[in-house]
């Protein structure tokens, strides 16, 4: 016979808004229902369903489990000790109404970083523990950041626990990761995690199902009782969903060409098990075009950022003697992506802007148009002037992909970015590398469509240059201190906002006027929230701009990142140097910020 449960939260609409968490910091929890042993038989059950039995682990609160805007980020030592992950899983469930859960369907996937299949392990005998009805758990664990979204969406669940620290390295002494997507398939909003944390403080029992360890290497099921464990296959669903979103016809026409060459880097990250399914066997790319594609622990002791300074191999070859006509990486979690042409860097924050130009006519998905467009407030100016063009809403959001996620679900937002290498659309509520890659592919496909072999095809750079032509191009730069200690960069943040209180618009700076200058806030235009604290910026007359943010992103230190922008209009200029063209802003940066002097930091780590 089938299982029954009595408590469901309803499914939502894949247009409709999440139903806010009523958990709030403080607030009084309904108490959980009690767990009972229940003696069930499945038809065709596999045989080690059994009794559920519950057991209450005595534990106290542990240092540290503040969860940042992309989920708790530790080193892996950390999250080994004793009860830390089990905590704040444990922690989660105590902060969401038991109809949010129980008896429901949580969906769990990660990177296939060291240490995934162990936190595997335990996130299922919690999850049984209180009450959650099914696990969907990628076969070995394996899914994707955007798959995770994906299946969330496709299987009506209540949400879902991403086992990453996305572009971070990974191995035994590297970094780990955890998130809770919600039942939109987008991150948790503060609401949730801040209660999270809260209940962090003073947690004092876990609730843990005393089961055997779940075989995740079989797509199959298994039941305990009235709890089930499904193990699918991490890129069917995902797959699906790629295919309704573009013309895969289209791009398997581009990359069948005799004339075109594609190379992808999965950087031993998960992409590597949805390259070779999409790319190679769904679109006919050549298979040799992947590079780093099998999937490892460690990444193969790399780094897998999609960026100029760690994607090496990538850059290498795309700048080489005999490039490809097209080249692209994606990170860890394959939620940010890289492009490139040959011998030419698009980056992050032109190419949101390029994919919002050209979507209408070469993805399907929106033939009739934009709702309207977004990116994070550090990104560039870019894609403010295709919404303008295109007559759509435009939003200005803090970094954080859950501020994207509600004006999805309201229906306002089709296309967004950061200028982080992350990029994506209302297909899903999370950024998506694959995503931007297909998107590109399309792109160039449209533009190639009618090109006979032996004629000149339409490059990257020719729609990158055709796009600046038509918007202006926005230079753009990010300098990145990682792993800064601590006290000096919230030192230097401090001097910031003395400097920020202390200046009047007209102001001079060097050869630049101050517009204003603030730390930038935000009001959630579809429920009210209001953010502060987002970055310090100085906006100059001739809409050149200086930030500066610390990321929520590393594991360990402070990561200090500038960003410096300048927009020029005159086509002449379009072909110099970013960093040369920007050099005058960046002194200016360092010099007011101080930032040697704070952190005895004289280049970043990484430059993009």
């Amino acid at each position: 016979m089938a299982a029954t449960h009595a408590l469901r939260l309803r499914p939502l609409l894949s247009t409709a808004r999440p139903t806010p968490p009523r958990a709030t910091a403080g607030a009084r929890r309904r108490p959980a229902p009690a767990f009972v042993v229940v003696r069930c038989s499945f038809t065709g059950a596999p045989s080690a369903a059994q009794s559920l039995k519950i057991n209450l682990i005595p534990t106290k609160p542990v240092e540290g489990q503040k969860t940042g805007t992309s989920g708790l980020r530790k080193k892996v030592k950390v999250f080994q000790q004793e009860n830390y992950l089990a905590n704040w899983i444990q922690a989660l469930f105590n902060s969401l109404p038991p109809e949010d859960y129980v008896g429901g369907t949580i969906v769990l996937g990660g990177d296939g970083r060291y240490y995934n299949k162990d936190a595997a392990q335990i996130i299922i005998k919690i999850a049984a523990g209180n009450g959650v009805g099914k696990i969907l758990v990628g076969r070995n664990g394996l899914l994707s950041t955007p798959a995770v979204s994906a299946v969330i969406r496709k299987k009506e669940a209540n949400g879902g626990f991403i086992m990453s620290a996305s572009h971070n390295p990974g191995g035994p002494n590297n970094d780990w990761g955890i998130k809770f997507n919600y039942s939109s398939g987008q991150p948790a909003p503060e609401t949730v995690t801040d209660q999270i944390y809260g209940n962090t403080l003073s947690i004092s029992e876990i609730k843990i199902a005393d089961i055997p360890d779940v075989d995740l290497s079989s797509i199959g099921v298994v039941r305990y009782g009235d709890f089930t464990v499904e193990v699918i296959d991490p890129v069917s669903d995902y797959l699906e969903l790629m295919e309704n979103v573009f013309d895969f016809q289209l791009i398997k026409d581009l990359l069948s060409r005799p004339d075109f060459r594609f190379i992808f880097d999965a950087m031993h990250a998960i992409t590597g098990a949805y390259a070779e399914p999409i790319f190679v066997e769904k679109l006919g790319a050549d298979p040799g075009c992947i590079l780093n594609g099998v999937p490892l622990e460690d990444f193969g002791n790399g780094h897998p950022d999609p960026n100029l300074t760690y994607a090496k191999e990538l850059v290498f070859t795309m700048f080489g003697t005999h490039a490809p006509d097209f080249g692209a990486a994606s990170d860890g979690d394959a939620d940010r992506n890289m492009i490139l042409g040959k011998r030419f860097f698009v980056t992050p924050s032109d190419s949101v802007a390029i994919i919002a130009a050209n979507a209408q006519a070469a993805i399907p998905y929106f033939q009739s148009g934009t709702k309207g467009l977004s990116r994070s407030m550090p990104t560039s100016g870019a894609l403010d002037r295709v919404a303008e063009k295109l007559n759509v809403p435009f939003f200005e959001v803090p970094t954080g992909w859950k501020f994207f996620g509600n004006l999805m679900d309201a229906g306002k937002l089709s296309i967004c970015g950061e200028e982080s290498f992350g990029t994506g659309s209302d297909h899903i509520r999370e950024k998506d590398g694959i995503w931007a890659v297909l998107a590109w592919l399309s792109i160039l496909a449209h533009r190639n469509k009618d090109k006979k072999v032996g004629e000149r095809l339409v490059s990257v750079e020719d729609v990158a240059r055709e796009h600046w032509a038509t918007y202006g191009r926005n230079f753009f730069s990010r300098y990145d201190y990682e792993a800064c200690e601590s006290d000096g960069a919230n030192k230097m943040m401090d001097h910031l906002r003395d400097v920020i209180a202390n200046s009047k618009p007209g102001e001079k700076y060097g050869d630049y006027t101050l517009q204003f200058a603030d730390d930038f806030s935000y009001t959630d235009p579809v429920d009210g929230s209001t953010v502060s604290k987002q970055g310090l910026r100085f906006v100059f007359t001739d809409g050149s701009r200086i930030i500066f943010r610390l990321s929520g992103t590393g594991s360990a230190g402070a990561t200090i990142r500038l960003y410096i922008e300048q927009f020029e209009s005159d086509t002449s200029k379009h072909s110099l140097d970013a960093q040369t063209t920007l050099m005058p802003l960046i002194d200016l940066a360092l010099s007011v910020s101080k930032l040697k002097d704070f952190t005895g930091r004289d280049k970043p780590t990484v430059t993009t």
